[in-house]
């Protein structure tokens, strides 16, 4: 449970369910003397966007653990860490994500989203079940051509 200080609970941003518990144990252990014997998970809850096609510009901050020590890289995504640096999941921790304002962004391949109309794409269709049929002559168009 939070503090009373601090009322704001620890977001692990994880694949699944498994890797987010092992994450979880792994910052407690660096921030407090907490073995997973000594304590328990009350909950572990999947945030989901309010909003997902609407067109959001984030700031990402990594920190690297390497051979030569620890490295904070801004701005850096998994696989491009990955390719540049030789790193694996394991050891990229992600310090904060924020949303970036209009008025803040520098990058200028980004700022073409910041109009408010914009929308993302539909990138493969998806038949419902109950419209499928059983047998067909052709092969289904899932992609847009």
């Amino acid at each position: 449970l939070p503090e009373k200080a601090r009322n704001s609970p620890l977001f692990i941003l994880a694949p699944d369910q498994i890797v987010a518990k092992y994450r979880f144990w792994y910052f407690l252990r660096q921030l407090r003397k907490f073995k997973e014997t000594t304590g328990v998970i009350v909950s572990v809850k999947r945030l989901l966007e309010k909003t997902p096609l609407l067109v959001m510009i984030y700031g990402i901050c990594l920190r690297n653990d390497s051979s030569s020590g620890t490295h904070n890289a801004i701005n850096q995504c998994y696989s491009d860490t990955a390719s540049r640096h030789r790193t694996r999941a394991h050891s990229i921790q992600i310090v904060r994500v924020e949303s970036v304002k209009a008025s803040n962004n520098r990058r200028v391949h980004t700022k073409q989203f910041h109009d408010s109309k914009i929308r993302s794409m539909l990138v493969q269709r998806y038949q419902h079940k109950r419209y499928r049929k059983l047998f067909s002559f052709h092969q289904p168009y899932t992609y847009y051509q």
